[in-house]
């Protein structure tokens, strides 16, 4: 691993963020089989996520200005005390589960995740050292493969959980959990990281350079494509149609997620030096998210002919998972890469603004889809959110030469 300023600030604040994809996944993922269990339809229980998706989209635009001015740490803080008053509000008894008050607390969860996000992401730029994009692609690859991992163990938690007792305990369990690994990362949170200077006007959020713009967009319709048929529709068509338990489809499910984050984490080995640099290229973009057009088409022809449904989605999801893990990586590295050094955390909170904008989308039309076309449906949207992705790809702009000759340094092509 390429040296960097301080190792020990990189695990203070991202170990937090950790911590909080274990939650989000358990709680996510307990809420969809409970309100299930509860006769609830598929387009309803993406309801429920409504707010948690809006939340995230008005959250990433304002906490990247947040931390510009307040400093990265503060904004971290907030977010996971917002997650434990979620967690606490879902300790209720069952006649308080209403929509709106389950829309509500995930809207609190919502504005925590994005909160979170921002400022873990965010700080790789100020403490690895400038224009050292290897070690930067690195950083990127093992923490966003192992928070996804994490958010994977989450998913199978929540379905153990629901078996061995209450959503209300698991919560109330998970929230003083969270609590306490805030009280004991306060004082190891570096100080006012990725503050600005000169403080910045909120306006400057909508004054973006053309590629982070470009890369917002093909982010958008990346992660639609995933949530239009993994968050709602794979789920309930487990339970639905194949049968599957509570423990099984979340276990499933939490598998994949988990190996999706370790195949994020390996990306790295396979994208460094020059090849990095020569896959970077706006044209080779496009290739990576086009080429998972493939999965959910092969799966489509494989039901139609009749294999059996369990074994087309863990192999069709094995190859899935790993295609996009290289996509989302190279999103997550170049927008570190095109990003303002003096605002870096507001072009990161206007991209992920667009990322959560994505996953809104998804995850309505993941249930209506679902509802009104069935899961094959799903999977046909998620192809044409795919070739949209790619095509707004086409128009990412180069990396500057001299960062491209930073990248390759010692591995030349």
């Amino acid at each position: 691993m390429p040296p960097i300023k301080d190792a020990a600030r990189v695990l203070s604040i991202t170990l937090p963020y950790m911590g909080f994809e274990l939650t989000d996944g358990a709680i996510r993922m307990m809420i969809v089989l409970t309100f299930h269990e509860m006769g609830y339809s598929a387009f309803q229980i993406a309801g429920l996520f409504l707010l948690y998706e809006i939340a995230g989209i008005v959250t990433n635009f304002v906490g990247g200005w947040l931390g510009s001015n307040l400093g990265l740490e503060k904004i971290l803080v907030a977010g996971l005390a917002l997650q434990v008053v979620a967690m606490g509000m879902l300790t209720v008894g069952q006649s308080w589960l209403t929509v709106p008050y389950v829309m509500i607390t995930q809207g609190l969860s919502g504005m925590a995740k994005d909160l979170v996000k921002v400022s873990s992401k965010s700080s790789l730029k100020f403490i690895i050292p400038d224009k050292s994009d290897s070690a930067l692609f690195k950083w990127v690859s093992i923490i966003t493969g192992s928070k996804n991992a994490l958010k994977g163990v989450g998913f199978f938690l929540g379905g153990v959980l629901m078996v061995v007792t209450s959503m209300q305990v698991a919560m109330a369990i998970m929230a003083v959990c969270l609590a306490v690994g805030i009280f004991f990362t306060l004082p190891a949170l570096p100080k006012n990281l990725g503050r600005s200077h000169k403080p910045l006007d909120i306006r400057s959020q909508f004054k973006k350079t053309k590629a982070i713009h470009v890369l917002s967009g093909a982010r958008f319709f990346l992660f639609g494509s995933r949530d239009v048929w993994f968050v709602i529709g794979l789920p309930v068509f487990l339970q639905e149609v194949l049968g599957w338990s509570y423990t099984f489809t979340a276990g499933f499910m939490g598998a994949w997620i988990i190996g999706y984050g370790m195949s994020q984490t390996a990306v790295s080995r396979f994208f460094d030096g020059g090849r990095l640099a020569i896959s970077m290229g706006h044209e080779s973009v496009a290739f990576w998210t086009a080429s998972l057009i493939l999965f959910p088409t092969l799966i489509i022809l494989a039901l139609s002919v009749g294999f059996d449904p369990g074994f087309v989605l863990m192999v069709g999801l094995m190859g899935y998972g790993v295609f996009f893990a290289v996509n989302s990586i190279i999103h997550s590295f170049l927008v570190l890469v095109y990003s303002d050094h003096k605002k870096a955390s507001a072009d990161v909170g206007f991209y992920y603004m667009a990322n959560a904008g994505g996953r809104l989308a998804g995850t309505l039309l993941s249930g209506w889809v679902y509802q009104t076309q069935g899961f094959v449906g799903c999977l046909i949207w998620s192809c044409a959110f795919l070739i949209a992705a790619s095509l707004v790809s086409l128009l990412l702009p180069p990396i500057p030469t001299e960062r491209l000759e930073t990248v390759m340094g010692a591995h030349p092509a």
